[in-house]
């Protein structure tokens, strides 16, 4: 693939990895010497940077630490991501990641982005990488690894994230997300008709929905 400076003028690539980053630095370098790339390992340097640098395309992990030194978690990642898709509406995305499966909690949020958004898998071939780069540096959104994923709402998410991360009951999610605890119980209905679970005898629900969703990427 040829370099286009016009398109590869700058980029940013955040990751924690010293072995992926330099891996991706030498693909960038070989296949576009001219662009002005930067560099962050921590979310909190990425977002800082982001706003300095104003990059055409960010290249992001989602397994990130906050800062230097704390542990890298998806939610770090995802949460970045969500900032950055907010603060700048047109930026140019590539998410690359072994994580990818867990973008379908922001689904929405990229299904109304403007600027490009590209999936790929650390898994995938130099050549096919290389296609996902591009694509997204010309603006183009290519997520359809996410479209046999569950279609969940937002607060369905924001359910099963205070269940299961922070162990709360549905009188205490009720009152975290300012709603009745009927429509807890109807949110966890909802969220169990998406993942195919229904009432079984002898199944405990909340077991199986922790499963179904730690299999759909819906939490970690």
């Amino acid at each position: 693939m040829n370099s286009n400076s016009n398109l590869a003028r700058k980029i940013m690539v955040i990751d924690d990895h010293a072995l992926i980053l330099d891996g991706t630095l030498d693909l960038l370098n070989q296949h576009y010497p001219e662009a002005n790339i930067r560099t962050a390992g921590t979310a909190r340097e990425g977002r800082e940077e982001i706003q300095i640098f104003q990059p055409t395309l960010a290249i992001i992990d989602l397994s990130l630490p906050e800062t230097q030194g704390q542990t890298a978690t998806v939610e770090v990642g995802l949460n970045l991501l969500k900032t950055l898709m907010n603060n700048h509406p047109c930026l140019n995305l590539m998410v690359q990641s072994s994580y990818v499966k867990a973008l379908v909690r922001l689904k929405y949020q990229i299904d109304a982005h403007q600027g490009g958004f590209t999936i790929a898998d650390k898994s995938l071939s130099e050549k096919e990488m290389l296609t996902r780069l591009n694509w997204a540096m010309e603006g183009v959104t290519h997520t359809k690894d996410l479209k046999n994923g569950v279609e969940v709402k937002p607060e369905w998410l924001e359910v099963l994230r205070l269940a299961f991360e922070e162990g709360l009951q549905d009188k205490a999610i009720a009152k975290q997300i300012n709603v009745s605890e009927r429509m807890v119980r109807h949110y966890w209905t909802k969220l169990q008709d998406a993942l195919g679970i229904y009432p079984e005898d002898d199944k405990n629900l909340r077991v199986l929905t922790l499963k179904r969703a730690r299999e759909e990427g819906l939490i970690d």
